[in-house]
């Protein structure tokens, strides 16, 4: 019996290291598909990753961009105020400057070629001396409006037609175009 036992025996080994040969062997068939699997899915999320990353850094420099860009054009649109606001500046300073009669008078022919049989021209309390004679060499009245600065507005005899010319209007009518040749002329 000790030789059936020992066949037994050499059998129940065999089929033991048989088991545990094939256990190894699907340990590591598991372990590597494991590994290729954590793998797999490590290069797919570094890839989404690197992806997300590339786009929130393109979003960050657009946002980047976007904010410089308002910045400088809230820069220039400043800085054509400013220019705005000092044109506006020397006009105001016209009216005490000696050849401002001669400018007054000039709008005032401007403005009567605009009006059928001017009844009356009106300027600013401080300009009646200024066009007194002129309004009685063309034979129409003169009134005075303390809103009216910087310029003249002729009156109809019908009052239903008036033109006003002034320094000030001038400026904003042509103000698109000299604003912008002004940027033109600084950001060039």
């Amino acid at each position: 019996m000790s030789k059936l036992n020992e066949i037994l025996e050499e059998e129940a080994l065999a089929d033991i290291n048989r088991i545990l040969d094939d256990s190894d062997s699907r340990a590591q068939t598991f372990i590597q598909e494991a590994e290729t699997k954590a793998s797999t899915r490590l290069a797919v999320h570094r890839k989404r990753v690197e992806s997300e990353a590339r786009a929130a850094k393109r979003r960050a420099e657009g946002a980047a961009e976007q904010t410089i860009s308002t910045a400088r054009i809230q820069a220039k649109g400043q800085i054509i105020a400013q220019v705005r606001k000092k044109a506006l500046s020397a006009i105001e300073e016209l009216a005490g400057k000696p050849g401002y009669s001669k400018i007054l008078k000039a709008l005032a022919e401007e403005a009567i070629k605009a009006v059928d049989a001017a009844e009356a021209v009106v300027v600013n309390p401080n300009d009646t001396a200024i066009l007194s004679g002129w309004a009685i060499q063309k034979r129409i009245e003169i009134q005075t409006d303390p809103k009216l600065h910087l310029g003249v507005r002729l009156v109809s005899r019908s009052s239903r037609r008036s033109a006003e010319n002034s320094l000030a209007e001038r400026l904003d009518r042509s103000w698109d175009m000299l604003s912008a040749r002004v940027a033109e002329i600084l950001w060039k």
